[in-house]
């Protein structure tokens, strides 16, 4: 009875352990299946990817300039309102201040008696060089008495006509004209107003100007993309309040330096506004023209991995994947610009996912 007892526990156990064999080589078997799934590679090119981002901006006017008076007058009148068109030179107002006019009358007076004067002892001096080419009429010492005379005159008539020009100058002041063709967009005085330079009615100035027919569209560009603009370039971009409207510009100015806060790069882009579709103010969205980067490599758009913590492409090195960290630059279709520490012509894995651990050997 002993006997069999032995055979029988003898017979489960080999059972037992054939049966621990079969289930570790089968779970071996899955895990060499799994690790040797089949990938698609890509190469890793270089070249630059032209291609255009999306960017919001604004229109501003071309030129835009607040409107005070050179000198303190009362207004006397006013030949424009809000939504006037002016030509540059137009007459806006006209200021009235009679201290300004007396000062004028006085300047010019003052000017025409020293004219008189110099052109007197100018002709008195002509005359006594005439009288002195006789020998022993005039004497040497009554000449430069008579040429310094009609100097000192010349002299007092100058200092006259300086000041009488800068009241002139000054009398004009009264008369406040556009300085350039446009649109009044703000009016906040009215006649007989006392005014001067420093005059503000509620921290506004008397009158705005704006040039409409032409517009400024202003946008920043991220630090990434700034160095891949080009001058002149057109574009195209949508204005929110106008539905469906397509509109061109082109690239005009570049600041040049990056905001230090946004770590962005104003652009300027000038708009023929003829139409006057277009107002200052408006917000648009930019479709903005960028010729790429020599340094950039390409990958298929399916090869970049993006996680909560990074972005990165894998790569077949010695047969076996590796993780690469990556920047994007620009997209086209299904190619896409990417910075790290990859090599033309290198492998990647597309399409890759977060599954794809690091060092699985590929065949």
């Amino acid at each position: 009875m002993m006997k069999h007892s032995k055979y029988y526990l003898f017979t489960v156990s080999m059972i037992v352990i054939m049966a621990a064999c079969n289930s570790a080589a089968m779970t071996d078997k899955k895990k060499t299946s799994k690790d040797e799934r089949h990938y698609t590679l890509a190469t890793v090119v270089q070249r630059p990817l032209a291609g255009s981002i999306r960017l919001p901006g604004t229109l501003a006017a071309f030129q835009k300039v607040s409107i005070y008076p050179r000198i303190n007058g009362f207004v006397k009148s006013i030949s424009v309102d809000r939504g006037s068109k002016v030509k540059k030179g137009q007459v806006l107002l006209v200021l009235e201040a009679p201290e300004v006019t007396q000062h004028y009358y006085a300047a010019q007076s003052k000017y025409l008696q020293a004219a008189a004067m110099f052109a007197s002892s100018k002709d008195n001096y002509e005359r006594t060089v005439a009288t002195s080419e006789e020998p022993g009429t005039i004497s040497p010492h009554d000449l430069e008495l008579a040429k310094a005379r009609m100097l000192a005159d010349s002299a007092l008539m100058n200092g006259e006509q300086a000041n009488f020009r800068a009241q002139e100058v000054n009398r004009g002041y009264l008369t406040v004209t556009a300085p350039f063709d446009g649109v009044i967009t703000e009016r906040n005085i009215h006649p007989g107003a006392l005014v001067g330079p420093d005059t503000k009615v509620d921290d506004k100035p008397m009158l705005m100007l704006e040039q409409e027919d032409k517009l400024r569209l202003m946008l920043e560009v991220p630090e990434i993309y700034s160095a891949q603009l080009s001058e002149q370039s057109a574009i195209t971009f949508e204005v929110n309040a106008i539905p469906g409207g397509h509109f061109e510009g082109t690239i005009a100015r570049q600041a040049g330096t990056l905001n230090d806060k946004y770590r962005s790069e104003a652009v300027e882009i000038d708009v023929q506004n003829a139409k006057r579709l277009l107002k200052a103010g408006m917000y648009t969205e930019v479709m903005l023209p960028l010729k790429g980067s020599a340094q950039a490599l390409l990958v298929p758009a399916s090869a970049i991995v993006m996680s909560t913590e990074k972005k990165y492409v894998i790569a077949v090195r010695n047969h076996h994947t590796k993780w690469i960290d990556i920047e994007e630059g620009n997209h086209h279709n299904d190619s896409t610009e990417v910075f790290g520490r990859l090599q033309a012509d290198e492998r990647v894995i597309a399409p890759a996912t977060d599954e794809i651990k690091e060092g699985i050997m590929i065949p």
